[in-house]
């Protein structure tokens, strides 16, 4: 049995400051504070990561529903099928809604959009953007006039365009030939504009009423592109909407969720964190080496020592455990400090904006931190398994020397 008041003396002796050789004090707290260093890295860093993934997803959802049905055949999908699923689904948000692509001219200029004919009062209840811009907006003259429109603030300024002020929109017609194609002009009045934060949706995206846009593109009203559904549990409920189409035998619509029309990017997006977890914990395992060095060189000065310990009846298990707790206390003792560092830096950084970002890039202008529990629960695993593999080897060897040998040499 391994005494173990022999033990905590030995680390204690160990831990301290040794005048007569300070280097090997030195590497110690330089393994410490390497590991501390390391640990808030990453922790920092994969909040950042999952911070920007969130972030967006968020905008992503501004344009991209987490469900979209779509049609798949000429005949669209109609008001009966739109009825049916909001009867069966009671907990679901539908919104019909027709796309078309436009050129939107002002006096001045001209710009290249699509334009979706929703019916504003469902579409409101599930885009947040939307909502917000109606907010400032008399519904009543927007529902009177179907020929209003809400466009992004970006593509609002560019056109120098005002509220209440007409501007001609362009679309195209295939002629009855099927050869050319017509143009259709249509004069709209700006009834409001939104801001998604990303101004590439500002710039291309425009909404009008279902009837205009049926209008212009001479279909009955009750025929729509697509439906967009909001779900709080999109990935259950696909599953369900498909189910249920299936069993009012209606062909020829699909459906698919956000995860799948932005899966390249959120898979680039996860392979990056991933990525970036690899190369931040070789900072910690740099770190370790610290320890290692710094415990070889304790077991090369306290040669003698050891040697006399075991001359004295100590066991190579209470030696090994002694430089192996050494190791850890060293190792671990930055994994917490680490861990407190990088709250405070997480806590900084959400306070103060001490980094800032262009928002016409990034839809932001402040760091966004989400820490998940998955990460913060690896990065102190991996931290661990590091620093104990690093304090084995010196432990070993400790272990092994050969006290005869010394007595007789040293």
């Amino acid at each position: 049995m391994p005494n173990r008041s022999l033990i905590f003396f030995l680390i204690k002796r160990y831990l301290r400051f040794d005048k007569s050789q300070p280097f090997i004090s030195i590497t110690a707290l330089l393994a410490f504070f390497g590991v501390a260093v390391g640990v808030m890295v990453l922790i920092v860093a994969m909040a950042i990561m999952n911070g920007m993934s969130k972030e967006f997803e968020k905008k992503l959802f501004v344009m991209n529903y987490p469900l979209t049905l779509y049609t798949t055949s000429p005949y669209g999908i109609s008001e009966e099928v739109v009825q049916a699923l909001e009867k069966k689904f009671p907990n679901l948000l539908f919104s019909p809604y027709l796309q078309t692509q436009s050129l939107i001219k002002s006096a001045h200029s001209m710009n290249g959009g699509v334009v979706f004919g929703v019916d504003f009062s469902k579409e409101r209840r599930i885009n947040e953007v939307l909502n917000d811009a109606l907010k400032n907006t008399n519904t009543n003259d927007l529902f009177r006039n179907p020929f209003n429109l809400i466009v992004g603030k970006s593509l609002r300024y560019s056109l120098n365009l005002d509220l209440n002020q007409k501007a001609d929109l362009f679309f195209t017609e295939l002629e009855p030939t099927g050869l050319t194609l017509s143009p259709i002009m249509k004069r709209f009045t700006i009834k409001g504009d939104f801001d998604s934060g990303l101004k590439s949706y500002d710039m291309s995206y425009m909404y009008a009423s279902l009837q205009a846009i049926s209008a212009i593109r001479r279909l009955p009203l009750g025929l729509y592109d697509g439906v967009h559904v909001y779900s709080k549990t999109p990935m259950k409920d696909i599953e369900n909407l498909r189910n249920a189409l299936k069993t009012i035998n209606h062909h020829g619509i699909g459906i698919e969720g956000w995860w799948q029309q932005n899966g390249n990017f959120f898979s680039a997006m996860e392979l990056e964190k991933r990525a970036l977890f690899i190369v931040l914990m070789l900072i910690i395992l740099m770190a370790s080496l610290n320890i290692i060095s710094s415990l070889l060189m304790v077991v090369m000065n306290r040669r003698k020592e050891i040697a006399l310990l075991f001359s004295m009846g100590s066991s190579q298990k209470e030696i090994q455990k002694t430089f192996f707790y050494l190791g850890n206390i060293i190792g671990l003792g930055g994994v917490i400090l680490g861990v407190v560092l990088a709250f405070i830096s997480m806590y900084l950084l959400s306070v103060f904006p001490i980094i800032s970002l262009p928002a016409d890039v990034y839809g932001i202008n402040t760091l966004p931190l989400d820490l998940s529990l998955m990460d913060f629960t690896l990065t102190l695993i991996g931290s661990v398994i590091i620093v104990a593999l690093s304090s084995y080897y010196p432990s070993k060897k400790a272990s092994a020397i050969d006290a005869l040998s010394v007595l007789r040499n040293e």
